[in-house]
């Protein structure tokens, strides 16, 4: 991890402070994949390289923060830097592929589990926080995680902030995770299934 993060800023910092406003604008109108929300425009339009780094990284994960910037990249006509981000943050054991023209979405998004791959929708729809918590308490969070989401004042920062622990857990934490949505939002998890 931190790689693809690395190679994000880079891209960023190589841009023209004029094409650092563009890419902001394209980032607002590119499509998204199911489940991700938009940064808000007001959040965005202010932010530096290395503060819109950090939001695309919380935003979208790095994997798909990558992808997303490489796409708004190529959409901007940067064909090179676009090329040159993929192939630094898809580097495997091996060489890259010569001549990438586009990621390879579909191979990536399997391997997210569903609490990560629907990151953004869970933070904007889950209204039932506190019973999520309550399953998590003693089991994924300790009482000062648990204290720390509590304390926050409206269900989007409280899920913002649950997500803020994310990167420690592994995968029975996510599981425990989808849980207790299952358990306390039932239909929102069935939505998002769909998708």
């Amino acid at each position: 991890m931190g790689r693809a993060r690395d190679a994000i800023l880079e891209a960023l910092e190589n841009l023209t402070a004029d094409e650092l406003k563009k890419f902001k604008l394209k980032l607002l109108s590119v499509p998204l994949r199911d489940g991700y929300g938009r940064i808000p425009r007001g959040t965005l339009l202010p932010m530096d390289a290395v503060d819109l780094t950090d939001k695309l990284v919380s935003f979208y994960l790095e994997a798909y923060g990558a992808e997303l910037t490489a796409l708004v990249l190529r959409e901007m006509g940067m064909q090179e830097t676009s090329v040159q981000l993929l192939e630094i943050t898809q580097k495997g054991p091996g060489p890259a592929p010569a001549g990438i023209t586009a990621p390879p979405q579909l191979a990536a998004q399997p391997a997210l589990h569903f609490v990560d791959q629907h990151r953004a929708a869970l933070i904007m729809r889950v209204t039932e926080v506190d019973g999520v918590l309550d399953a998590l308490y003693g089991k994924v969070l300790t009482d000062g995680q648990y204290q720390a989401v509590r304390a926050e004042s409206t269900n989007p920062s409280k899920m913002r902030k649950l997500f803020s622990f994310a990167p420690a857990w592994n995968g029975t934490c996510k599981d425990l995770l989808l849980q207790a949505l299952k358990d306390t939002q039932p239909f929102l998890v069935a939505d998002l299934e769909k998708h």
